[in-house]
């Protein structure tokens, strides 16, 4: 990788139109008001509000929500590349609760792509403060 995060030849602006591409044919990130913010290679940022039908029994946004975040960042991440590519495993740390209102924020970027397999970092945060750390790890399918 360069000094900008890029491979060298790699092609920027395809990479930001596969991934807007994949956010476009995702209908359950729409369903839930999740925007898609910015998109490049190997990256994304999305962002969603917490609606009152997102709570928990405990008054605090249920974490599959989170992880659903979170895990569409990844997945425009991984995907920005323009092969079809899919989670192979992720797990999620839960820093802070989030609440009904707040405006949630995941940025994902990519740490290594090796051959079919990638490994990406997804940060949500609350303004400045970070509710949960996402790790997803991608393989590329065979066309």
């Amino acid at each position: 990788m360069d000094i900008a995060g890029e491979r060298p030849g790699h092609d920027a602006a395809a990479a930001s139109g596969a991934g807007r591409e994949y956010f476009a044919a995702d209908p359950t990130a729409r369903s839930l008001g999740i925007a898609l913010v910015e998109t490049g290679p190997g990256r994304a940022t999305l962002r969603m509000s917490v609606r009152a039908d997102m709570v928990n029994g405990h008054g605090t946004a249920h974490g599959g929500y989170l992880f659903l975040l979170a895990d569409s960042a990844f997945a425009c991440a991984c995907n920005s590349h323009g092969p079809v590519t899919v989670a192979a495993g992720a797990d999620i740390d839960f820093v802070r609760p989030a609440h009904e209102g707040d405006v949630l924020t995941a940025t994902a970027r990519e740490r290594t792509r090796l051959g079919r397999g990638g490994i990406y970092d997804v940060t949500v945060t609350r303004g400045d403060d970070v509710l949960a750390e996402f790790r997803g790890r991608s393989r590329a399918l065979r066309t």
